[in-house]
């Protein structure tokens, strides 16, 4: 099972839709806020056929119109302040951002955990547990990139895009 791991957007809906496009046959989409927009989130759950997590970040305004839109696709869940879901039997955690991720990761519950806010990538390990920021969809500060967490192999890739 292949996860794919968005954070940042900032309604760039550009740089969602070269995004989705390459990770459109994965199997479970997670994103860890910063939206903006309620309708990038529509974007979102247009873009993608999966199953899509979404937790809310610093930027994510109008969390009723948001909540509305959730509701209009039923591949969409919002989680807040932070989400879990089970894949291939494994934990993971997602939020928005890296302090409250390093402190999920730390619990030692979960497989991986997943934050972004930063806008910038990173990944290690803190005790058994990966935390993991894929950058930004946005591509302000840096590359576009977003991350995959592969259930069979129990690894993270951050892939760049093009």
């Amino acid at each position: 099972m292949q996860v794919a791991i968005l954070s940042d957007i900032h309604d760039h809906l550009e740089n969602l839709a070269r995004v989705l496009a390459e990770v459109r046959g994965m199997d479970l989409l997670l994103c860890l806020g910063d939206l903006c927009a309620p309708f990038t989130l529509d974007e979102l759950a247009k873009g993608f056929p999966g199953p899509v997590q979404v937790t809310l970040g610093n930027n994510d305004g109008d969390i009723f119109l948001l909540t509305q839109i959730a509701r209009r696709h039923p591949n969409v869940t919002l989680a807040a302040p932070m989400g879990e879901v089970e894949a291939a039997g494994q934990k993971l955690a997602f939020v928005h951002y890296p302090i409250y991720g390093e402190g999920l990761a730390a619990l030692g519950r979960y497989d991986a955990v997943f934050c972004g806010h930063s806008h910038k990538p990173d990944q290690r390990t803190i005790g058994s547990t990966l935390l993991a920021n894929p950058g930004e969809v946005m591509g302000r500060f840096g590359e576009v990139s977003y991350g995959v967490w592969d259930t069979g192999t129990r690894a993270y890739t951050r892939k760049v895009v093009p």
